[in-house]
């Protein structure tokens, strides 16, 4: 299988990422309901296209990864966080997280952060197996901080420096 295609997303990505945010959506990494119509956009005053990027394969959008800020302190600017990411279920297993996850530390170097954090669900493995190949370490458990599909569910918070 081709390398994924890593970019920017632009505003005609709308109803790619909302299409895949919805399909996506999963009790294992969601802390909200799933989404209902009427839905929200995907882009919004917060986060706009230049905060995402887009994994492509054959010319289909099948990932995405936001990155933001943890707080709107100024002291704190130095740290870039992953506030959402997705990848399609026919395209797990090809890198795409992977390659999103790198995309976001090389444009957080890029903007002068020192540090990249994320939080994700305990019972996440997948997704704390991939984050932990990539570098990231547990810096923080908030236990059970979420009650989610009928049990309590961890919020682990991991970080690297860059």
């Amino acid at each position: 299988m081709p390398a994924p295609h890593i970019r920017h997303a632009t505003p005609e990505d709308e109803e790619a990422l909302s299409r895949l945010d919805r399909a996506a959506w999963s009790p294992l990494h969601a802390v909200t309901p799933r989404p209902q119509p009427p839905y929200d956009p995907f882009f919004n005053e917060r986060f706009g296209p230049l905060d995402h990027f887009v994994a492509e394969l054959g010319g289909d959008v099948v990932g995405y990864i936001r990155l933001g800020y943890p707080t709107s302190l100024a002291c704190n600017t130095h740290v870039r966080q992953i506030q959402g990411l997705a990848v399609a279920e026919e395209a797990r297993g090809a890198g795409v997280g992977r390659a999103l996850l790198r995309a976001a530390g090389e444009e957080s170097r890029r903007q002068g952060a020192r540090r990249l954090t994320l939080r994700v669900l305990g019972h996440n493995a997948p997704a704390r197996a991939l984050y932990e190949s990539e570098g990231f370490v547990v810096e923080g458990v908030l236990p059970e901080e979420f009650f989610l599909d009928g049990r309590y569910v961890d919020d682990v918070l991991m970080g690297r420096s860059l």
